[in-house]
């Protein structure tokens, strides 16, 4: 008798071990003007409608980025009942065959004109074809079956933190957004970057959670534009975790090294403003 129950249990531990197992994502792709991008999908277990969430990664020159970085977020998200878009932009990754990545352009332009050079080139890309690649996965993500398209929100790390922010000023119909580290690196050297990006959250009109570690490249970012929506009246949150040792490069990368110390936080923000499981159950 006990055998029998034993050998029971054993032959039942697979399928416990695959319903609990984190959903595997999609691989798609987005068009975005000529270039076709891909992207990871993670769906969430159960029924739609859901709320869904497109993630803008930094910059990156092609190669650099591995798949730790989506599989670090994306199967959390989806486990929070939000559908969740990794868009690789152009160069990176899975789309490493679309033209040049904006790390390498950056780089480039500083090497052949100086801080100024490369300023200019980040300037560019955040209001053309960086902002046009986020738009067209927002576009891609909305019309997804399941997903939810009035309940849609952006988050965005170091440049794709700056990118989340044209964007949303550019789109006012997204929920909510996350920015994680945005503009860290960048914000001390372009006073252009700060005004382009005091701009922008002037025309948000979601709220926005501004996230660092305490040793990132800095957090003035964080700091001052979130002081400025607050000014204007609007709704937005600021935390600075504890720093994440032993660099500076860590504590940016806060995202991907300390998913535990913000899930908390970042899924009671999202849960309320774009409807999610916690809100349903309210």
């Amino acid at each position: 008798m006990v055998l029998r129950l034993a050998l029971v249990l054993l032959a039942a531990v697979p399928c416990w071990a695959q319903a609990q197992a984190p959903p595997s994502p999609d691989t798609v792709t987005v068009q975005s003007g000529k270039l076709t991008l891909h992207a990871l999908l993670w769906h969430p277990r159960g029924n739609g409608p859901f709320p869904a969430v497109l993630f803008n990664h930094g910059s990156y020159g092609p190669g650099v980025i591995t798949s730790d970085e989506p599989d670090a977020v994306g199967p959390v998200f989806a486990r929070h009942g939000f559908a969740f878009l990794f868009l690789y932009r152009r160069g990176v990754g899975l789309s490493a065959d679309q033209d040049s990545a904006d790390g390498d352009l950056m780089t480039h332009a500083a090497q052949a004109q100086g801080q100024d050079g490369r300023n200019r080139v980040q300037l560019d890309l955040l209001d053309n074809e960086g902002l046009n690649q986020a738009l067209a996965g927002l576009a891609y993500l909305r019309a997804v079956p399941g997903v939810d398209p009035h309940r849609v929100a952006v988050v965005g790390h170091s440049f794709g933190g700056s990118i989340t922010l044209a964007l949303a000023a550019r789109d006012t119909t997204v929920r909510a957004a996350v920015i994680f580290g945005g503009a860290a690196r960048s914000w001390v050297n372009s006073p252009e970057l700060q005004a382009r990006l005091r701009s922008a959250v002037d025309q948000i009109t979601a709220p926005v959670f501004f996230i660092h570690a305490a040793n990132d490249y800095s957090v003035k970012p964080g700091q001052e534009l979130s002081a400025e929506m607050k000014r204007l009246g609007k709704a937005q949150r600021l935390k600075i975790y504890p720093p994440v040792p032993p660099s500076p490069s860590n504590g940016h990368n806060l995202v991907y090294l300390r998913v535990d110390e913000w899930e908390p936080d970042v899924f009671e923000f999202l849960d309320k403003y774009c409807g999610g499981p916690a809100a349903r159950r309210n």
